[in-house]
């Protein structure tokens, strides 16, 4: 009999009208664009996020065989044979050294410093410009996803107040529905919005510090290329293993 009356009262039990859908569809089609925009928003941003991470660590993974093998080569262009053919590293020598072939059509030695030097920057600047590729849309997606949200909020207050007045009333089962849309706008915009600007701020940090990197090697290829191979970076020596004592040798035994 217990049972009986708690599936009853289980069955009776009124359903849940202001759900996540339940609002989309009071909402209609703005409260439907909205949540699509925000969405496809997201998705970008996340998008972005990961394929920039994954290109700097990339970078800066490539960046330790410069140190290790690049710089222990005799020449510019045997170094660069070890390196990836597409890698941002590579591209900066194989500018300097199609730079320093067209040396000779220098006459002045200093146009011909300055041309090295514009080939290397030009090259330099391209790469940074590759890295910033999809930064403008995380920062877009920033600063106008809260207020793509806000319009959703607008609309379901409006929705709302109109409720309120063709039922005289301000009852809640009038008004919670609309609230409830705009509430949840105003929360999806927010929650686009945070992620783009933390991956923004992150990815351009990284960004910065590659390019510090980016510089300091184009001024090391430049230096070498203009010494005819004489200056090259310190390069800090190979760790040296220390061999372990040797062992005293037992004393013999008495008999």
């Amino acid at each position: 009999m217990l049972i009986v009356d708690i599936l009853a009262a289980g069955a009776g039990a009124p359903q849940n009208k202001f759900g996540f859908m339940e609002a989309l569809e009071q909402g209609g089609f703005i409260a439907y664009a909205t949540v699509i925009i925000l969405g496809i928003m997201s998705f970008g941003s996340f998008y972005i996020l990961f394929t920039k991470w994954f290109e700097q660590s990339k970078i800066l993974r490539q960046f330790g065989v410069i140190r290790t093998s690049f710089w222990r080569a005799p020449t510019l262009r045997e170094g660069a044979a070890k390196l990836d053919k597409n890698s941002a590293w590579r591209q900066l020598v194989d500018d300097g050294l199609a730079a320093e072939d067209q040396h000779a059509k220098m006459t002045d030695s200093l146009e011909a410093h300055d041309w090295l030097h514009g080939s290397l920057a030009r090259s330099e600047a391209s790469i940074n410009a590759r890295l910033a590729g999809g930064l403008p849309f995380l920062a877009t997606v920033g600063a106008t996803s809260p207020f793509i949200g806000l319009f959703g909020t607008v609309v379901g207050i409006y929705r709302a107040l109109i409720a309120i007045g063709l039922a005289g009333s301000a009852s809640i089962d009038k008004v919670a529905g609309p609230v409830g849309e705009a509430l949840i706008m105003t929360a999806l915009g927010l929650l686009v919005a945070v992620p783009a600007v933390l991956a923004y701020n992150y990815l351009q940090a990284r960004n910065k510090r590659i390019a510090e990197l980016l510089t300091g090697f184009s001024n090391d290829v430049l230096a070498n290329i203009t010494s005819k191979g004489a200056v090259k970076p310190v390069l800090a020596a190979p760790a040296k293993t220390v061999a372990a004592p040797a062992k005293p040798a037992a004393a013999p035994l008495k008999s």
